[in-house]
């Protein structure tokens, strides 16, 4: 039996899931030094997604003069969104149509340890605000509170039984995040939709961004499009409002709870589990969920395809 035979099929293509042999060989998305770690669970939703991608795809490109579409693979930090991009392009790539997959966290506006440092300034800096136009501030606990935010515990909702009047200064924290994170004021969304506007009008040579962990870091590449008719976005960020020119956006979906856990175990970045990164990503997952009726494909963690109205639904049960 050929590959091909060994491969899916569905109508009229036919793709050949990859080997474990294959999986250094798949390509991943452009950030300097991400890993992707590709695993059974990854093909699966992979080979759940790819039949109704490929059908919306070939319909955009039919009805196109130049012939491009872009999709983006968006949900929470550690969904699996890098795997299943590379994999989705592995498998055009495999059908002879060429693609390219873009990692959107090269568009920040800081790297990421400064960004992480903006945020927490921002949380601090509107939590104090916040609390003092509340009039719930005092010098004894503006005392408590800079001890608190010198042990890194400010953020710990576990604080709040012994310094009940520290649930004003979260509160107001959160709403500072939440006026920050996902914005224009975190992401260079501008610069995105214009890459994403030049390769749909038909550019073959496109500058595009990288950005590592340090500010000596950041530099553009050529990227050649000549063959390249799929655009892979992969990125927390695909489905976002303040980003234009995405055919079909893809959610990958998780709880917050099973988001922390893949953070956990793919250990990217440190402090997986402070408390400060759990309020992260609830605000986080609060977004994704504001936008997913603009999602065309919505995947949950078991790789079943669900409608926008099971989805809420099912995020409704978990107290979203």
């Amino acid at each position: 039996m050929s590959n091909k035979e060994e491969g899916k099929r569905t109508d009229a293509i036919q793709w050949v899931a990859p080997r474990p042999e294959d999986y250094d060989r798949i390509k991943k998305g452009d950030m300097p030094g991400d890993v992707i770690q590709i695993q059974e669970g990854h093909i699966a939703k992979a080979n759940v997604i790819f039949p109704k991608l490929f059908q919306l795809v070939t319909a955009i490109l039919d009805a196109r003069p130049n012939d491009r579409a872009v999709i983006s693979v968006h949900g929470g930090s550690g969904v699996g969104k890098s795997e299943v991009g590379a994999l989705l392009a592995y498998y055009f790539n495999d059908l002879g149509i060429g693609s390219y997959i873009l990692s959107g966290d090269n568009y920040p506006h800081r790297i990421p340890k400064h960004n992480d440092q903006e945020r927490l300034r921002i949380f601090r800096e509107k939590g104090l605000k916040g609390f003092v136009a509340q009039g719930a501030y005092n010098k004894e606990r503006s005392e408590q509170l800079r001890e608190l935010q010198g042990l890194n515990l400010d953020f710990d909702p576990d604080q709040i039984k012994a310094y009940p009047w520290l649930f004003i200064y979260q509160q107001e924290g959160r709403k500072g995040l939440e006026d920050y994170l996902g914005t224009a004021a975190e992401i260079d969304f501008e610069e995105i939709s214009n890459i994403i506007a030049r390769f749909k009008g038909g550019k073959d040579n496109i500058l595009l961004k990288r950005m590592g962990r340090e500010e000596t870091e950041i530099w553009y590449e050529k990227v050649d499009f000549t063959d390249v008719k799929v655009m892979v976005i992969e990125w927390t960020h695909g489905n976002n409002r303040a980003l234009t020119g995405v055919d079909i956006p893809i959610l990958l979906n998780s709880t917050p709870s099973e988001t922390l856990e893949h953070r956990r175990l793919r250990n990217r970045d440190g402090g997986t589990d402070s408390p400060f990164t759990t309020l992260v990503l609830d605000i986080e997952q609060n977004l994704l969920f504001s936008q997913a009726s603009g999602a065309k494909i919505i995947v949950l963690k078991d790789g079943e395809i669900v409608n926008y109205e099971q989805y809420c639904q099912i995020m409704l049960q978990e107290g979203l």
